[in-house]
This record gives structure tokens, C-alpha cells and sequence, in this order.
């Protein structure tokens, strides 16, 4: 049977709890019961000495009958009763023989026809003597008993002449032990009861976020990312839980730019497809004549040529998710890939009356890399500034050579990217042009494939903008080879608007 994780802490806290109870609770009643027989055993001998003396002081010794003679019975009756009554035990005095001489019990004594043995008797006759038993075989139950010698001066000479001894049940520390348990069980109640609550309240808590993670992740698998997990701590859970709702906004950012994607894959295969089955149709069928044939094949290859942009795109997006994108790297110029790319959109470029300004800054300029990506890369951004300078703008370059890294700046005029876009204009599929006025055949996959290949060189790419004014794209590439495979293998975070990173 499968257990959640609530009811799994719920058993394992209520077990620790429970054997850390019982622990302390056995703990205790052991120091407790041997605290107190410590005490007893005290108490008894100091009672032992105290009935000695006093016998001492009260009475004489009978060297004919070898026995001790009590001067005033009457206060010795009263003095050993009330010792008795107020210790709660049994005090009785036998000679050297073991035999009974007086008990304090004089009405109910039990002890008149017993006998100390001789060994307990040698016990006693130097030191006190403590036992807790039968006092071998005197009584018929458990006892704590305390003895001590009873000595008398006689002809200058000290001689033990008689025993006391004190003795009480046992049965009084069972019935201490009793109550310590009874006390500690309706404590050991109340305390799991309490953790109970405690606990599974704890408990519950705990595990909220992870069944609402649990139904949330099964709804993520039929593509609803609308569930969110509540925060309800500021712990590891807690982070975890807006972990997955950071993850879950992703995804749902993700699934837009998916469908966005697909929607605009749809429409940028549909419609040059169709422009070109019309118009070969048209030729076929003699719908155009011969003498236009050559001006709707131009079209028909423009539109070819946009067909395996998109292929391409899509090949190197796939490249780039696989890791087989590698390297290729060698000495270049950075000048003559620009050149080579300002010459294909040179009629672009005439007809917008664009101006092209800092190419002086690049004659000399070399870098270590792969001259084919850094041509898409150049390519790419190229495309992005003519597409959006305005007519009489200018594209602007320039470059800032050290002895660490090469930073290239592609900069134009135009609307620019608005501040609430900035930050995803390196996402695929993303098109800050939403109307598509201006961007009909972009597939927001430009500048996404731009970053993927400059950080591949170990480089990072970030943007600024300023509405209505400028854009400007910087990348920066390392110019040595072990620099550049140390930084390829190191993480990046995007730029936002207006912030570069630190060199």
C-alpha cells in the first residue's frame, strides 16, 4: 500500500516522540528510584545511629545477664514509637546472640520469636549495616534495612553489647514507582495527543505544495500550465514551490511562442507555396503568357530562396537543441565577412537611402572562429538592422579590439524595441513586430540562433534601445583559443534593456 509523504513524517515524528518519551520516562524512573533509595538508605542508618544513642544514653549495661537494662522504660517506650511513627518503619534491638530484646512495635510485634544471623550480626558489630532483602531469611518479604552496634563504656573499655536495627517495607517504592508511571503515562497522553495535532498539522502543510505540484505537473502533461502552487513558507519548499511556478510561467511562455511558432511556420510555408503553385499553374495552363514567364519565374525563385531560409533556420534551431553545432575556427578578418554581407542587401540598402557609417574600424581586425557561423551571425543581425532602419536612417558599426576579446557593435535607427519587449527578443520564435507589417518573413529565430553560436565561441550578445531612436546590438568574442573554451563552458544570463555586462 502506498503511503503520501504526509502520513509517512506523521508515523516516523509520532514514532520518534513516542520512543523518546519512552526513553526519558524509564530514564527518569531509574535515577528517580535509585535517588531515592539513596536516600532511604541515608535516612535509615542516620535513624539507626540516632535509636543507638539514644538506648546509649538510656539505658546501662548487665554484665551478669550480659543484656542491657532501659533506666526509664516509659520514656524510652515513647522516645522509639515516636521515631518509629514519624519514619514509618520498624525499629527493633536484639543482642549478641540475634535474639529480640525490644521492639517499638510492643503491642504487634512480629520479631519476637526470630533471629538475626550471625553473619548480619558481624556486619554490624564494627559499621553500619544496610540491605534490601529478607535480612537473611528474618522476614518472609523484601525490606530496607539499616543496622547499627549499640556500645557501652564499662571498665573504660567500649563494647559493642547490643544491635538496632530500622526497617521498612519495599512495597512503598513500588507504590512510588506506581504513581511516577501513572503520572508519566497521563503526561505521555496529553504530550501525544498535543503532537498529534502539532505534527499532522506540521505534516500537512508540508506536503500541501507537493499535491498541489502532483496534480498541477498532471495537468502540465495535457498542456493546461494554468495551475500555479501557493507559497506557504519561506524554506526549501517554499523555494521549490516558486521554482515551479517560475518553471510553470516558462512553460506557458514556451507553449505560446510554440503555437505562435507553428501558426506563423503555417502561414511563412503556406503562402509561398501557394504564390508558386499559382504562378506555375498560371504557366502551365497558358493563363500567363510566354513573354511574362521570366518576370513570375524571378518571383517564383524569390520565393524558393525564402523556402530554404526557413529550412535552414529550422535545421540550425534543431542543430542547436542536439549540441551537434561545432566549431570550426579559424584566423579571419571581421571587415571582409561584413563587406560580403552589406553586398547582398546592397539594393535593400539603396532603396531605403540607408546610410553606412564605421566600416573604416574593421580593416585590420582578426579573429580566431568559425568563419561560417560568424557569417550568419553578422548575417542575421545585418538583416534585423535593415529591416528596421527607416528610410534615410543610417546602420552604424563599430568595434573595440583589446588584448582579451574582440567587442563588435551593429547599430541603427528606427523605432527601436520597446522596454516591455527587450528582454525576450533573444527567445526563438519571439517577434517584437507583432502586426507583422514590417517583419512578414521573419520567424523569430534570428537572434535566438545569433546568441546560440556567440556563446558556443564562448562570447556573449546583449542589446540597448531607446524608442523612436536607435537599436544597438554588441557581442563580444574572446580572442584567444583557451580563454574561449573556458568562457564556452561557462553560464551566461541575458541582458536586459540598457545594461551591459561587466567586462
Amino acid at each position: 500500500m502506498r503511503r503520501s509523504i504526509f502520513q509517512r513524517y506523521l508515523i516516523i515524528s509520532l514514532a520518534i516522540i513516542l520512543v523518546s518519551m519512552i526513553s526519558l520516562g524509564v530514564t527518569m524512573l531509574f535515577f528517580v528510584a535509585n535517588y531515592w533509595e539513596n536516600e532511604k538508605k541515608e535516612n535509615l542508618i542516620e535513624n539507626a545511629n540516632q535509636v543507638a544513642s539514644t538506648i546509649v544514653l538510656l539505658s546501662n549495661y548487665n554484665t551478669a545477664n550480659h543484656t542491657i537494662v532501659v533506666e526509664d522504660p516509659q520514656l524510652f517506650s515513647a522516645t522509639m514509637s515516636t521515631i518509629s511513627n514519624s519514619i514509618d518503619a520498624e525499629i527493633f534491638v536484639v543482642n549478641n546472640k540475634g535474639k529480640l530484646i525490644y521492639c517499638a512495635d510492643v503491642n504487634d510485634c512480629t520479631h519476637k520469636d526470630r533471629v538475626i544471623s550471625s553473619e548480619i550480626l558481624g556486619q554490624t558489630v564494627n559499621s553500619n549495616f544496610f540491605e534490601f532483602g529478607t535480612l537473611s531469611g528474618f522476614y518472609d518479604d523484601t525490606y530496607y534495612t539499616a543496622g547499627a552496634p549499640i556500645k557501652l563504656n564499662e571498665a573504660g573499655l567500649e563494647e559493642t553489647v547490643a544491635f538496632c536495627y530500622v526497617s521498612t517495607k519495599s512495597a512503598f517504592v513500588a507504590g512510588l514507582t506506581m504513581a511516577m508511571m501513572r503520572i508519566f503515562l497521563v503526561s505521555a497522553i496529553i504530550t501525544m495527543l498535543i503532537s498529534i495535532i502539532l505534527v499532522g498539522l506540521f505534516s500537512y502543510n508540508l506536503s500541501k505544495p507537493l499535491r498541489q505540484m502532483s496534480r498541477a505537473a498532471k495537468k502540465f502533461a495535457v498542456g493546461d500550465f494554468s495551475t500555479r502552487v501557493s507559497q506557504v513558507s519561506n524554506d526549501e519548499v517554499g523555494e521549490l514551490a516558486l521554482a515551479f511556478n517560475h518553471m510553470a510561467d516558462s512553460l506557458t511562455a514556451s507553449e505560446g511562442m510554440r503555437r505562435s511558432f507553428i501558426a506563423n511556420v503555417s502561414h511563412e510555408l503556406k503562402t509561398p507555396m501557394t504564390t508558386i503553385a499559382g504562378f506555375i499553374d498560371g504557366m502551365l495552363d497558358g493563363t500567363i503568357p510566354p513573354s511574362q514567364h521570366k518576370h513570375y519565374m524571378n518571383i517564383v525563385s524569390l520565393e524558393v530562396k525564402r523556402l530554404s531560409r526557413l529550412v535552414q533556420s529550422m535545421l540550425s534551431l534543431s542543430r542547436i537543441d542536439n549540441g551537434e553545432l561545432k566549431l570550426n575556427k579559424q584566423d579571419f578578418e571581421m571587415f571582409s565577412v561584413i563587406v560580403n554581407v552589406l553586398a547582398g542587401f546592397e539594393l535593400k540598402i539603396s532603396e531605403k537611402n540607408i546610410d553606412i557609417r564605421g566600416l573604416e574600424n574593421f580593416e585590420k581586425l582578426k579573429i580566431n572562429a568559425d568563419p561560417d557561423l560568424m557569417h550568419q551571425v553578422i548575417y542575421n543581425l545585418i538583416e534585423n538592422a535593415v529591416k528596421f532602419t527607416n528610410e534615410g536612417g543610417y546602420i552604424a558599426f563599430s568595434a573595440i579590439e583589446t588584448k582579451y576579446d574582440l567587442t563588435v557593435s551593429i547599430e541603427n535607427s528606427g523605432p527601436g524595441i520597446p522596454p516591455e519587449d527587450i528582454r525576450y527578443v533573444f527567445d526563438r520564435f519571439y517577434k517584437t513586430d507583432k502586426s507583422r507589417s514590417i517583419d512578414k518573413k521573419g520567424m523569430g529565430l534570428g537572434l535566438f540562433i545569433t546568441k546560440s553560436i556567440v556563446r558556443l565561441h564562448g562570447g556573449h550578445i546583449f542589446v540597448e534601445s531607446e524608442p523612436d531612436v536607435f537599436c544597438r546590438f554588441t557581442f563580444k568574442l574572446p580572442m584567444f583559443k583557451k580563454q574561449s573554451e573556458k568562457n564556452q563552458q561557462s553560464k551566461y544570463i541575458d541582458t536586459t534593456a540598457n545594461i551591459k555586462p561587466e567586462d
